[in-house]
C-alpha cells in the first residue's frame, strides 16, 4: 500500500468514537454504534463531523397532513417538503456523483420527499439502485411517513438501507385523525379515523420488520400543541417496545404564508419550553434527538448549513473523475474525522472485513455484499466506513464464469486501497489476486471478535516488521 494511504489512515481506541457518548448508555451493541458514527442524523455528534445530501426524486404523496404544503422554488425557506427542483433517477445520481467529489465528508444519501419516497417506489428504487452500484461507500437511508412500509421492506434490506425514518405522530386513532385530512391506501381515499387507524397499523407492521431485518429505526414526530402534545409520551413507549432507536421530535411550523391547513386555521406553534418539556417526558422511554434541522427534502451539506442551491443541475460539472478515485481521498479524509484527526503514524493502516452482522469475521470472501473498513494502529481499530460490492459467488457450479470474473475485478478495484482483507474462507483464485494486487488476504481470526481480531493482526505484524528492521540495522 502507498505510504499516503497509511499516513492518512490512524485509528485510535475506542474512547476515540464519535457519536456514541449519548448511545451507549442505552446499551447498544458495537455494530450498532458503527452504524451510527458517521451518520449526522442519527449520532448526537457525527453532525459536527459529516455531511448528508437529500434526493427530491418522490413528488407524490399518499398521505395528505394538515401541517404540509410542498411549496416548490423557495430558496430561501429550510423546512420539509421544499425543493427547487424534482429530479429524475438518472439525474440524482449525476448529482450525487458531484456532491461527493466536492464535499468529502458526505457520509450519507436519504431520499425524504418532497413527498413520501414509498408512494414513488419506482423513482425511489430507481435512484437507490443507481447509488448502490455509483457510490458503494455512503450510507443510504429512506424517510416516510409508513404507509407503504410494509411491502418495501425487504427491498430496502436488500439493497443495503440500514436506516429508515419513520414520521409517526400518534398511535391512537382519534388523536391521528385531527393530524392527517386523507390517506390513499389500497386503491381508496380514507379519512377519519378509518384513514387514521389504517396509517397507524402499517407504521407499526413496517417498522416490526424493519427491525426484525436489524435496520436501524428514528421515529419522527410533529409535536401539535392541544393535539398530540400530551400522547407524544404514549408514542415513545410504543416505538421504544417495538425496537426504535430514536425519537426526533420536532415542533410543528405553521405559519399562515406556507399555506398549510393548520398554519390557515390559526394552529400554533409550540413554544420552545413546550417542546422541551415533551422530550424531557418521552426521554424515559426513548433516546431523544434535540440536533434536527427540520431539513429541506433537497438539503446538502452539513446540519445546520444548506448548500443545495451550489449543486442545481445546471451548475453541476460536466464531467467528475472516476468514482473510485473519489472514494479513497473520501475514505482517508473520513478516517481522519473518525479517529478524530489522529492520523499522522506511519504504522497506521486500512482493512477491509467481511461481516454480517458487524461484530465478527462471519464471512466467506465471495459471499460478501459490504465489506467494513477499519483504521487500525497501536491505538486500535476504528470502523471508518464501508463499500458495498457485488456478490461474486452465487454458491452454484454453473455460475457464468465471465459473469463471476468481472464481479471479482468489481470487487478487488473497490479494495485496492486497503492492506488486507478479514473474512471468514477465500477461495484460491481471489486469494492470489489479492496478493497480486497487494492486498494480504486473512483468514487466520475467522469468527473471532473484529477488533480484537484486527489488533492482534496488527500486534503480529507490527512486531515482525520491527524484526525484520532490527536483523537489517544489525547487518
Amino acid at each position: 500500500m502507498s505510504s499516503s494511504v497509511r499516513t492518512h489512515t490512524k485509528s485510535c481506541g475506542s474512547s476515540c468514537q464519535p457519536g456514541t457518548s449519548g448511545a451507549a448508555s442505552a446499551g447498544l451493541s458495537r455494530a450498532t454504534l458503527d452504524k451510527v458514527a458517521q451518520h449526522p442524523c442519527y449520532s448526537p455528534t457525527a453532525h459536527h463531523r459529516y455531511a448528508r445530501m437529500h434526493l427530491a426524486v418522490a413528488p407524490a404523496c399518499n398521505v395528505q397532513c394538515h401541517y404540509c404544503n410542498r411549496k416548490f422554488d423557495c430558496a430561501n425557506e429550510s423546512r420539509p417538503g421544499v425543493v427547487s427542483e424534482v429530479l429524475s433517477p438518472k439525474d440524482a445520481i449525476r448529482k450525487a456523483k458531484a456532491v461527493a467529489a466536492a464535499i468529502p465528508q458526505l457520509s450519507v444519501i436519504g431520499i425524504a420527499g418532497p413527498g413520501d419516497p414509498l408512494a414513488n417506489a419506482a423513482r425511489t428504487f430507481d435512484t437507490l439502485e443507481g447509488l448502490r452500484s455509483a457510490l458503494p461507500d455512503v450510507k443510504l437511508c429512506v424517510s416516510t411517513n409508513g404507509l407503504a412500509l410494509p411491502q418495501a421492506v425487504d427491498s430496502l434490506v436488500q439493497l443495503g438501507v440500514d436506516h429508515v425514518t419513520i414520521t409517526m405522530n400518534a398511535i391512537d386513532a382519534h388523536v391521528s385523525a385531527g393530524i392527517y385530512d386523507w390517506i390513499y391506501f389500497d386503491g381508496q381515499r380514507l379519512t377519519g379515523r378509518n384513514g387514521a387507524q389504517a396509517l397507524i397499523d402499517q407504521q407499526l407492521e413496517g417498522m416490526r420488520k424493519l427491525v426484525e431485518h436489524g435496520v436501524l429505526v428514528k421515529v419522527n414526530s410533529v409535536l401539535i400543541p392541544g393535539i398530540n402534545d400530551a400522547h407524544l409520551p404514549e408514542v415513545s413507549d410504543a416505538i421504544r417496545n417495538m425496537g426504535a432507536f430514536l425519537h426526533n421530535i420536532m415542533p410543528l411550523i405553521s405559519r399562515p404564508e406556507h399555506g398549510t391547513y393548520f398554519g390557515l386555521n390559526g394552529q400554533r406553534e409550540p413554544l420552545p419550553y413546550e417542546l422541551e418539556q415533551v422530550r424531557e417526558l418521552c426521554g424515559g422511554s426513548m433516546p431523544q434527538m434535540s440536533h434536527c434541522q427540520q431539513c429541506r427534502a433537497d438539503a446538502v451539506g452539513m446540519l445546520g448549513e444548506d448548500r443545495s442551491q451550489e449543486f442545481n443541475l445546471e451548475q453541476l460539472p460536466a464531467q467528475t473523475e472516476p468514482y473510485h478515485h473519489t472514494m479513497q481521498r473520501r475514505t482517508r479524509i473520513q478516517a481522519a474525522l473518525s479517529t478524530q484527526g489522529a492520523s499522522e503514524d506511519e504504522d497506521a493502516c486500512l482493512v477491509a472485513v467481511a461481516s454480517d452482522g458487524g461484530e465478527a469475521i462471519d464471512q466467506h470472501f465471495g459471499h460478501a455484499r459490504r465489506f467494513h473498513i477499519y483504521a487500525v494502529s497501536s491505538e486500535g481499530a476504528v470502523r471508518v466506513g464501508e463499500r458495498h460490492v457485488p456478490l461474486y459467488c452465487h454458491g452454484s457450479s454453473e455460475c457464468d464464469q465471465s459473469e463471476q470474473q468481472s464481479s471479482l475485478m468489481t470487487v478487488l478495484d473497490l479494495l485496492s486501497d486497503v492492506d488486507a482483507v478479514f473474512c471468514a474462507r477465500v477461495g484460491m483464485a481471489p486469494w492470489q489476486q489479492l496478493e497480486e494486487a497487494g492486498v494480504q488476504p486473512v483468514v487466520d481470526y475467522a469468527w473471532q471478535p473484529i477488533r480484537d481480531a484486527l489488533q492482534n493482526w496488527w500486534s503480529l505484524r507490527s512486531s515482525i516488521s520491527h524484526q525484520a528492521v532490527t536483523r537489517q540495522g544489525v547487518a
